[in-house]
């Protein structure tokens, strides 16, 4: 049943990464940082896992002299985060987590 389980998606940070930008175009790095209330170095290392899988893409640019990185899910990532949604609500609905009496 979790054989669409991703573990990309196991920590709460990705989670919300991934929610965030599914249903945004793309955010800039401060603005996730502050939605989601992480860290500078918490938040980086999450967006390169998912970089690094393919799930998102990052666009570096200037905006007058300022740096401004933004963020947005990829095509494969929003299949994946799809299908990683999916298999968790089936697994919820199937109840097979409960105790037994």
């Amino acid at each position: 049943m979790l054989e669409h389980f991703n573990k990309a998606f196991e920590s709460k940070a990705r989670l919300g990464i991934m929610s965030v930008l599914i249903v945004n175009e793309s955010l800039s790095f401060n603005a996730l940082k502050d939605l989601l209330q992480l860290t500078d170095g918490n938040l980086a290392t999450h967006l390169r896992a998912l970089e690094e899988q393919g799930y998102i893409s990052v666009q570096k640019q200037f905006v007058g002299r300022k740096p401004n990185t933004t963020y947005a899910a990829t095509d494969d990532g929003r299949t994946a985060f799809t299908q990683h949604l999916n298999t968790l609500e089936a697994f919820i609905r199937s109840g097979t987590f409960q105790e037994t009496k």
